[in-house]
């Protein structure tokens, strides 16, 4: 079974329980905070190993998050690791926040300029995008900064990308300039 399979498969189980629990919210505050102990190096090359045991890798994991994450969410996670499937863990908590998304009608954006964006701006931008038909009901805005661009902004909404940069002009002229 492909990677994409088995992780949809744990992630809408987990959104299932969690639904039927009436803990959906508390399982997703579950996935964010795994996912940021996920950004450890050593944790995320702790449980892909093959060398260390499941055993070995339960009691750690209970060491780590006993307390930390809800009893559904670590339930769920001590399963994934008996079945041998934690090397996807990462995965799978991506996959449920995915889903979560979409059940809530949240679309990720993702907005690239030159220079931070004012509040201003950014308002325009969430109030065109949500009246538009290329989001959902709410969005989930990530900035970034990135000077290579010059100017204007790129928007990635999904897998669409939206490029209204000055390199992103330039490069279309300088194309133009050598073809002719």
């Amino acid at each position: 079974m492909s990677i994409s399979r088995v992780t949809a498969r744990y992630a809408k189980s987990l959104i299932e329980l969690a639904s039927e629990r009436g803990e959906l919210e508390t399982v997703k505050k579950d996935m964010d905070y795994f996912l940021g102990a996920l950004q450890s190096r050593e944790l995320v090359l702790f449980l892909k190993s093959p060398i260390i045991s499941a055993d070995k890798k339960r009691s750690v994991f209970h060491a780590v998050f006993d307390g930390k994450i809800s009893k559904t969410t670590f339930e769920f996670f001590r399963i994934v690791i008996q079945k041998g499937r934690e090397e996807y863990l990462q995965e799978i908590v991506k996959e449920f926040i995915e889903q979560y998304k979409q059940i809530k009608g949240i679309s990720t954006v993702t907005i690239t300029t030159a220079a931070p964006m004012t509040e201003s701006a950014l308002s325009e931008i969430k109030a065109k995008l949500l009246a538009s038909n290329e989001t959902m009901d709410k969005l989930d805005i990530h900035t970034l900064v990135d000077p290579d661009i010059i100017g204007g902004f790129i928007i990635e909404i999904g897998d669409k990308s939206y490029d209204a940069s000055v390199a992103h002009t330039l490069e279309n002229l300088k194309k133009e300039l050598t073809a002719n």
